[in-house]
């Protein structure tokens, strides 16, 4: 699991037919302090989460599979948007 920014909506016209009737965000991961830490992520929105949102990521296969519904095997989405964040305390 990953926190991140959800940073833009992705539109595709032409996509994988798995990826039908799903938002697709990029996501920003972020570090302890909530600074950019490494490249953005396409990540599949199951929890509604917005632009500038901080969001929980799912990012294994079996759980993205097991969250959207789909224990065949043969889905090809990876990340997953699980939650949306509404605090970070760190010590």
């Amino acid at each position: 699991m990953k926190v991140c920014r959800v940073i833009s909506t992705v539109v595709a016209t032409a996509k994988h037919p798995a990826f039908h009737g799903h938002t697709l965000l990029m996501c920003q991961p972020l570090d302890a302090r909530g600074e950019s830490a490494g490249d953005a992520i396409l990540a599949v929105d199951h929890a509604q989460a917005g632009i500038g949102d901080t969001v929980l990521v799912n990012q294994e296969g079996n759980g993205s599979r097991q969250i959207l519904g789909t224990l065949d095997g043969k889905l090809p989405i990876r990340s997953v948007i699980v939650g949306i964040v509404d605090d970070v305390h760190v010590a």
